[in-house]
């Protein structure tokens, strides 16, 4: 049965990539994809690629015993700007940004203390370090934060649909989470991927980390399948990793919200302060959240709600670090959340 890319989501520039090399090397690329091609021959992608040519030139040699000619100087072309048509996940990324235009979208931003996060953090994985279990990372528990909240505001676990003259809402049983992954390619470039945790509200704080963990595993590793990116309600995106404290990221047709998470770290000006007296002052880091939903379907309100409840739950709420302690056997209590007292008089 022939398909379009389309099908795939806003990943389906990975598949293009993918069954250029199918055709001409099926070799070069994991069986699941080789099956999946072999079942499913993409609409509208036939032709061959170009061949490449190389041009040479001999210069002539002058006779043996016959002074070479003085050759006149040569005059350097100016440097031109080269022109490179976009292909593959590159062309599908820009169809999907700008598909992305036609989602009327509003954006809610919240500041959110980090240092309770950062501390049970750092519990979490003195411990798991004990027993060769892995990390924990601040996005882990960032989204984990986000899928409970989601219980309590299932509205934004919807999309938006038109079938000829009418409109609808799609509640979705089930929030299918979706991670955005940088990924750099051999040749330097970078291009973004996106499957998703299947059923992240069903599972505990284990299972939801080991998930997450196998998909990145799976995208490093150029072993994902074309159902690890179907069916995504929602998606998290982390740029703070790379220092970016505020993000408004671009909202895919067919989700109803994408969380953008901040750098966490003191505001600006204060990175050159003394710590003692950042200590004295009682001042926390911060990372921003920011909420980009379909306004066609969500609400300011409920989205302004929902970011209140992730930033109750990052702060313990709902016993929220004592469920993904229990989680992990962690024989320990979690720190408490509680306002600095001053010493001063």
């Amino acid at each position: 049965m022939a398909v379009s890319f389309e099908d795939l989501g806003p990943n389906s520039g990975l598949i293009e990539d993918l069954y250029e090399q199918f055709r001409y090397d099926p070799e070069s690329i994991p069986e699941r994809w080789r099956n999946y091609f072999s079942e499913h021959p993409p609409e509208g992608n036939g032709g061959n690629a170009p061949a490449a040519t190389i041009a040479t030139s001999t210069a002539a040699q002058p006779a043996p015993g016959v002074p070479a000619p003085i050759e006149a100087p040569v005059e350097v072309p100016a440097a031109s700007d080269h022109e490179e048509p976009l292909r593959g996940a590159a062309a599908r990324i820009a169809e999907n940004m700008e598909a992305s235009l036609s989602v009327p979208t509003a954006t809610s931003v919240r500041t959110v203390p980090a240092k309770l996060l950062e501390v049970n953090r750092q519990i979490l994985n003195n411990h798991l370090a004990r027993t060769g279990a892995g990390k924990v990372s601040f996005t882990h528990l960032i989204a984990f934060a986000v899928v409970r909240a989601l219980s309590d505001h299932p509205t934004l676990n919807s999309s938006y649909e038109e079938a000829g003259a009418g409109r609808s809402v799609v509640r979705h049983a089930r929030v299918n989470l979706g991670l955005a992954i940088d990924v750099e390619k051999s040749d330097g470039t970078r291009t973004l991927l996106v499957p998703n945790v299947k059923g992240a509200d069903t599972l505990d704080f284990v299972g939801f980390w080991n998930a997450y963990e196998e998909l990145v595993q799976k995208v490093r590793t150029n072993q994902v399948s074309p159902d690890d990116f179907a069916g995504t309600t929602g998606t998290i995106t982390n740029p703070g990793m790379i220092g970016t404290v505020h993000s408004v990221p671009r909202l895919m047709p067919g989700q109803g919200f994408i969380v953008g998470v901040g750098a966490i770290g003191y505001p600006a000006e204060y990175e050159g302060a003394d710590p003692h007296a950042l200590a004295q002052l009682g001042l926390s880091t911060t990372t921003t959240l920011t909420n980009t939903y379909d306004h066609r379907i969500i609400g300011g309100a409920e989205s302004g709600e929902f970011l209140r409840l992730v930033h109750d739950l990052l702060l313990g709420g709902d016993g929220f670090y004592d469920d993904v302690f229990h989680s992990l056997a962690v024989p320990y209590e979690p720190a408490r959340w509680n306002p600095d007292r001053s010493s001063f008089a």
